[in-house]
């Protein structure tokens, strides 16, 4: 018994050693550096829920950062009513945090 688990805990050491060699490459300022990449990620998301006519006419987007969440957001034209769509998109890693459509 005590060989099996001595194996076992070898195995896992080695494949973590495995994943640890690859590396990973981390920008400095994060995968969504600004709000240019937040609303391309956003549009990426969105189009296949929603649709592209609907998400074009929820242009321009507004993006705001805080506290490292990235948060875009679509307009309506002024005097219109209804909803637009919404993400949150962590900076550090690109990270879908939450999609939603008011109504």
């Amino acid at each position: 018994m005590k060989i099996i688990g001595i194996a076992i805990m070898a195995i896992c050491l080695t494949s973590c050693a495995m994943f640890e060699s690859k590396g990973n490459y981390r920008p400095p300022q994060g995968y969504v550096p600004d709000a240019k990449t937040a609303e391309s990620i956003a549009e990426a998301v969105w189009i296949p829920i929603y649709g592209k006519d609907q998400i074009n006419g929820e242009r321009p987007f507004e993006s705001t950062l805080s506290f490292g969440v990235w948060t875009v957001k679509g307009t309506l034209p002024k005097n219109c009513c209804g909803g637009v769509a919404e993400i949150e998109i962590r900076k550090s890693d690109g990270m879908i945090l939450r999609v939603i459509h008011y109504k």
